[in-house]
């Protein structure tokens, strides 16, 4: 019997990408571990959003090489495929593999004869599932080298994804619809984003779907109204990456289908429209040439936004992406202090919106016990706590403060 480790880096798309992977290695009679001194065989999906990622898969490779002197390792994702030769020569690497095609992870390992589903049939991380619904890019953001890595938007057929949605939701009761650049899907299908997550929600019963990183321009108004009035299918939740609230910063970074007024414009739009809503951002503190002004009209923004969280990013100057020609980025104290300023602004606002829904009801999903005390998530995006015996199912209920921290009463059905 062949012991397999799996390890991912990066973003969900990624993580789909080794479920698939995963499944595809089962079929072909592997076990997988997650002691990585039991594998005979490793596989590794790397990230190319930093350079601090790649640093960590680098350092991960060896490390199963140091652990398994007789291993084989397969190194495969965003940064494989940007690969100069210097992951394929790190110790233990048989091959590696650009972007994330089964079939080839499995030719690495001498296991081609396998039949590789395309459909993924379980999804083995709990109560939700992802489901990736496109691959690709047509944009080309200076600070990005995933448009090279990952190629040209390409969308999956409807037919295909509501058989997996059906498939994943026998197992989970959450589906979070993810891709590159979801916003793009059905382009190439003559589709769009909003026709394809109104036939889920009618063709896929009970499941709760959940968008992951969509472009605020990006929102139809058939999405937002499913968040309007079906809270419970379509969460109202949104990652509407914005990188930076200064329209000069914007052009430098080659986003040139939105300005901050158009995003703001959007978000307020969809606040306005729908209940309790989640709203979080990417935003890049330190980019080549921002200065204070550009600094203080993110940080205006961010503030007068309903943003429950963000994910504040230092620039990481990528060397396939084109912001490194635009100058040196600033200096790493400033852009330090500046991601502070903006997680803190966040944060608090965050907080404040927590305040605003004790009292008020929520549809949870569980993730995970630990202790007798299960950790759910709300439509909107929060976590909270329930103490039980047994595992429970989606719940309905009112929440309430403990303590610090968020907690479910259910309601009697």
């Amino acid at each position: 019997m062949t012991n397999v480790y799996l390890h991912t880096f990066g973003c969900k798309a990624n993580q789909y990408d080794t479920e698939l992977v995963r499944q595809a290695l089962e079929d072909a009679g592997a076990t997988v571990v997650h002691d990585p001194a039991r594998a005979d065989l490793a596989v590794v999906n790397s990230c190319t959003v930093t350079h601090t990622g790649e640093a960590k898969m680098r350092r991960l490779v060896r490390r199963l090489a140091r652990g398994r002197p007789n291993g084989r390792t397969v190194v495969m994702g965003c940064a494989a495929a940007v690969d100069d030769g210097t992951i394929a020569a790190l110790p233990g690497v048989v091959r590696v593999v650009a972007g994330a095609d089964p079939a080839a992870v499995l030719g690495a390992f001498g296991l081609e004869t396998t039949p590789v589903d395309r459909i993924l049939r379980r999804f083995r991380r709990g109560s939700r599932a992802w489901l990736k619904v496109q691959d690709g890019c047509d944009e080309h953001c200076t600070f990005c080298a995933t448009t090279v890595a990952r190629g040209v938007n390409r969308s999956r057929p409807v037919a295909e994804l509501v058989e997996e949605a059906a498939g994943l939701a026998e197992h989970v009761d959450e589906i979070v619809i993810t891709g590159v650049h979801i916003g793009s899907y059905g382009r190439d299908l003559g589709l769009s984003l909003g026709r394809l997550m109104e036939r889920l929600v009618q063709r896929v019963p009970l499941v709760r779907f959940r968008l992951s990183s969509v472009e605020a321009t990006e929102v139809e108004p058939a999405l937002v109204d499913i968040m309007a009035t079906a809270p419970n299918r379509l969460a109202p939740h949104l990652h509407a990456p914005l990188q930076s609230g200064s329209d000069p910063v914007l052009k430098r970074m080659g986003r040139h289908w939105y300005t901050a007024r158009a995003y703001r414009e959007r978000i307020e739009a969809i606040a306005a429209r729908v209940g309790a809503f989640a709203l979080g951002a990417d935003v890049i503190v330190g980019f080549p040439g921002e200065s204070d002004a550009d600094h203080r009209a993110t940080r205006d923004l961010l503030a007068t936004l309903p943003f429950t969280y963000a994910h504040v990013f230092p620039y990481s100057e990528r060397p396939d992406a084109a912001a490194r020609r635009l100058g040196p980025p600033v200096a790493p104290a400033v852009a330090r202090d500046r991601s502070a300023e903006l997680r803190a602004l966040v944060a608090d606002r965050g907080h404040a919106y927590v305040d605003t829904r004790v009292g008020a009801t929520a549809d949870v999903v569980w993730l995970r016990r630990r202790a007798g005390v299960f950790d759910g998530l709300t439509e909107d995006y929060l976590s909270v706590s329930l103490a039980a015996d047994v595992p429970p199912r989606r719940l309905t209920g009112r929440l309430m403060r403990q303590g610090g921290d968020l907690t479910l009463a259910p309601i009697a059905a």
